[in-house]
């Protein structure tokens, strides 16, 4: 069984491999907040979520890692296809390799179209889920 707090390794292409873990953390007088911890070649990255107006957060509790702004958007940091939809997109916009600290909700709609666009459409045919 994987430790949550062990890093993960997501392989971009054949010379950009990223080591990855998520995190809940508390600072005295600051909202909770989920962290995507990214390092490339040692340079370390923190995707924050704040807990607050912008969206909600697992406040710690169940389901650490899952940042949602409303019914049906939300994003669980703990899957490798949306750490590299994070990457992807933080890329495209010229943040990564580079930033300290990026603010996760500025990525967050981006991110979401991402997703559902890489996610397969159901078949003709099939039944609808649950």
């Amino acid at each position: 069984m994987r430790k949550d707090r062990a890093a993960r390794t997501l392989v971009v292409d054949d010379r950009t491999t990223y080591l990855w873990s998520v995190r809940h953390k508390h600072r005295d007088g600051d909202v909770c907040r989920d962290v995507l911890h990214l390092v490339l070649d040692g340079v370390r990255t923190r995707v924050v979520f704040r807990e607050g107006e912008r969206g909600g957060i697992s406040d710690g509790y169940s389901y650490i890692g899952c940042v949602a702004t409303g019914p049906g958007k939300l994003l669980n940091l703990n899957e490798p296809g949306v750490v590299r939809h994070l990457i992807d997109e933080a890329t495209d916009r010229g943040l990564l390799p580079g930033a300290v600290e990026l603010d996760g909700w500025d990525l967050f709609d981006a991110v979401l179209s991402r997703a559902a666009a890489a996610t397969p459409a159901v078949p003709p045919g099939c039944p609808p889920g649950p």
